[in-house]
């Protein structure tokens, strides 16, 4: 039987459901960072592959989404006054994205339904960090008015901003 993972909002949580029961939940004010790894250009929903949220608290860590968990719409299509007061999106080419083995290879044990969603402590993500390409913080309005602009024969030049 295939696990089902989804996401929704709860007051000010997200809430994380493995088949209809509430697995975890994570508190919107502690989010510090979302980054969307996205395939292709990333100019559509359904390009993102997995979004990867950093808390503020180093005892919480990260949190991984896979596509399928809906957690990427929560955040492009869902309180989107909340996100763009937070300015706490980045975009990131799946292709930069390296994570530590023990998460790229986690389906190849037959752990893919366990896999869709995790928590990870700072200590193992925060080295590869440094090695993405960020854009951002972008919301996905904001990141939709880019590519228009840049799709305009001369255009205004690139509004998009590389993170520190």
């Amino acid at each position: 039987m295939k696990t089902n993972w989804r996401t929704l909002w709860q007051q000010q949580s997200i809430v994380v459901y493995r088949d209809e029961i509430e697995f975890d939940r994570l508190a919107a004010d502690r989010i510090g960072r979302v980054f969307l790894a996205y395939r292709g250009a990333g100019d559509s929903p359904g390009d993102i592959d997995m979004s990867i949220v950093e808390f503020d608290d180093d005892a919480e860590g990260f949190a991984l989404f896979e596509a399928r968990t809906g957690f990427a719409g929560r955040v492009n299509f869902e309180r989107q006054a909340f996100w763009q007061a937070r300015a706490c999106v980045y975009w990131v080419p799946a292709a930069s994205v390296s994570l530590p083995w023990r998460l790229r290879l986690g389906g190849w044990r037959g752990e893919a339904s366990g896999r869709a969603y995790r928590r990870v402590a700072r200590a193992e993500l925060e080295a590869c960090l440094g090695a993405w390409v960020l854009e951002g913080p972008q919301t996905w309005e904001d990141r939709k008015q880019s590519r228009l602009e840049r799709s305009r024969p001369f255009g205004a030049t690139s509004t998009w901003r590389a993170a520190a």
